[in-house]
Parts: structure tokens; sequence; C-alpha cells
């Protein structure tokens, strides 16, 4: 009886060993799975690209500042007070516009008075001619002594040295008054206004800038190792801050020397501006495209939001999201050049502004994606 009961008892010790096994086991798997879970939930669906080998035409980097090709500072060519300022600052104006007067009254009333003293020696010169021309033809009939013919000549001379003084004077008094009236020398836009109303201007002080924004130009410097590939009629692209859009620009002037430091070589480039929507003064950076074609590691440019020639980039690290900067060159057909990544390298493409550096990813399109966000 003992010996059954020792067996009995030896048994449900065995089987509740082998039931609390069974039960860990059992709860080790659903944590396992619950842990799973949890990881799924805490990665980031994603697409990747590929880095691409891309032909690209060779570039020479540039900065300069947008300039109008047509500009002009307005200064004041006669000392005087301002009696009139008809535009503000940003009024378009035309070739002629009239901008501002100084002694204007005044100015006026001395034209006026000098037109009058013309009139009066114009009529004493016009009846000296006629009193000569009598004269002249008195003395051939000898009706007259050659004295007096003479001196109707005289008077008649006098007469016209008076008129051709009072035109002088005329002259001079349209002369002054021009000069105190500052206009615009072509189409455009008030830049800036620097006079108000009753200031008193001295000759050579600055009243306006006058700017025409539709036709723009870069003066910009170029290393001299680039001397060779520069020509005329290059095509340059730019960006301006403020702008998501490029600019497209120009080569029209390359410098005949090098500048005195002997590094850098000063190039002219124009820019066509229809729209207005650049203005004189803006910084731009861009590259001259020249014609020959190099392959470059490369990412569609809406991959990128390049930032001074620098881009933030997340690399695929073993299913880790890991932040990476690359140096980038201008968009050319969508596509950016870059450096620091090697051709075939994955990088985010959808869902790159969800992650962070360490990031967990679930890759959705592991060989594709080369969308935006």
């Amino acid at each position: 009886m003992n010996r059954i009961k020792l067996i009995s008892y030896t048994g449900l010790i065995l089987l509740i060993i082998g039931g609390s096994a069974s039960y860990h086991q059992a709860r080790k798997r659903q944590e396992l799975g619950r842990q799973a879970a949890v990881k799924a939930e805490a990665s980031v669906a994603v697409t990747v690209a590929a880095v691409e080998a891309r032909p690209f035409r060779t570039s020479i980097p540039f900065t300069g500042s947008l300039l109008a090709v047509n500009r002009a500072d307005l200064r004041a060519e006669v000392s005087g007070r301002v009696t009139r300022v008809t535009l503000q600052e940003g009024d378009p104006v035309q070739a002629g516009t009239l901008l501002s007067t100084q002694d204007e009254d005044d100015l006026l009333l001395g034209v006026q008075s000098a037109e009058a003293q013309l009139a009066q020696a114009q009529s004493q010169a016009d009846q000296a001619g006629r009193d000569n021309d009598r004269a002249q033809t008195l003395l051939a009939k000898h009706s007259v002594t050659k004295q007096a013919a003479q001196q109707a000549e005289t008077s008649y001379d006098v007469a016209m040295t008076n008129v051709r003084a009072a035109q002088s004077n005329l002259g001079l008094a349209k002369s002054r008054l021009k000069k105190s009236r500052i206009t615009a020398p072509f189409a455009g836009q008030v830049a800036q206004r620097l006079i108000q109303p009753g200031e008193l201007l001295s000759p050579g002080q600055q009243a306006f800038a006058i700017v025409d924004n539709r036709r723009l130009e870069i003066q910009a410097e170029l290393p001299t190792e680039s001397v060779a590939l520069v020509k005329v009629g290059m095509k340059a692209s730019f960006r301006v801050a403020g702008f998501e859009r490029p600019f497209e620009a120009s080569l029209t002037q390359i410098s005949p020397a090098v500048q005195a430091d002997g590094r850098t070589l000063r190039v002219r480039l124009e820019v066509a501006n229809r729209d207005n929507a650049l203005k004189s003064g803006l910084f731009a950076q861009g590259e001259l495209l020249a014609t020959q074609e190099a392959t470059r590691p490369a990412l569609p440019a809406a991959l990128m939001t390049a930032v001074g020639g620098q881009a933030q980039v997340f690399v695929v690290d073993g299913g880790v999201a890991r932040s990476q900067k690359v140096t980038v060159g201008q968009d050319q057909g969508g596509w950016r050049p870059l450096e620091g990544l090697p051709v075939g390298t994955r990088i985010i493409a959808q869902g790159r502004d969800l992650v962070a550096d360490g990031s967990r990813l679930r890759i959705l399109e592991p060989a594709a994606g080369t969308e935006g966000k």
C-alpha cells in the first residue's frame, strides 16, 4: 500500500512539474509575441530609394548679388529747396517722368521774364530791320545820306545783338528750370526716395534711385581654374532664398584679365526677369553648366531639401535610420548630384519626415520609391 501511494505521489509531482513547464513555455511564447508586436508598432513604415549613377554636365559654382542692368542714382544738379515730390518708393515710372522740382515757382517766373524780354527784343529788332531796309532803299535812290543809312544799319545790328542776348538769357532760365527738375532716365520703378518737400538740396546730393528689374545681372568671380571651361553663351542655374524653384541665367561677358589677386576671373551673367519676381539686391547661388558630362552619384531632387549646398538624408542601416549630411549640386533634369554616398546606398524616400536618427524602420518597398514624403 505504501508502495502504491509512493508511486501515486511521484506521478502527481511529475504531472505538476510538466504542467508548470508547459505553462511557462506558453507564457514565454506569449511574451515574445507581445514584444514582437511592440517592436512592429514602434517601427516607422517607409519606402526607400537607391543612389544612382547619372550623367551631369560639368558645373562651375558661383555666388553673387542680383543687380538691375538699368539702374541709376539720381542727384540734384543745382542747389534749391524742394517744392514738389511726385512719386513714392515702389511707384512705376516711364522715361522722362517728373520726380521732383526745386524752387519751381521762382524759376518759372524767371523763364517767363526771359521770354518777355526776348519778345520785346525781337519786336525792336523787327522794327529796326524794317527801318534799315527802308534806309537802304532810299540810299539807292539818293534820297537819304550815306550816314543816315549806316546809322539805320547799326541800329539793326544792335537790335539783333539784343535778340541774341535775350535768347541766351531764356536758354539759361530754361536750363536752370530743367536742372531743378529731376526726371526718370528710363522706365522702371522708384527703388529709393531720399528727399522731402521743403528740404534744401545741394548739388550732387542723391535724391532718388531708379531700377528696371526686367533685366537683371549677376557679377560673379570664378576660380582661375575654370578659364578654359567658361564661354560666352553658357547657361547657368541659380537659386535665391525664399524661392523653391531655380532660375536661369546666361553668361554674357568674361573679363579679359584675371583679378589683381590672380585667383579669380570676373564674369557677368544676365537674367531675364519678365515676371518681375526677382528684385535687385538679392543674393544668388548657382552653377554654370558646361557642355561636358560626367557620371556622378545622384538622387531625385524631390527627395532632398538643400540649404547652402548641403542636404540631410536618412540612410537605411540594418533596419534603422541613420542621419547623414551630403553635399549636393544644382538640379539638372530633376536630379541632383551628391558627394558622401556611394551608388547603391539606400535612403528613406516616403516617410523621411517621420523618422529621426536611430528610428526602427518597416520598409514597404525596399527596391523602389522615388516619390516625395
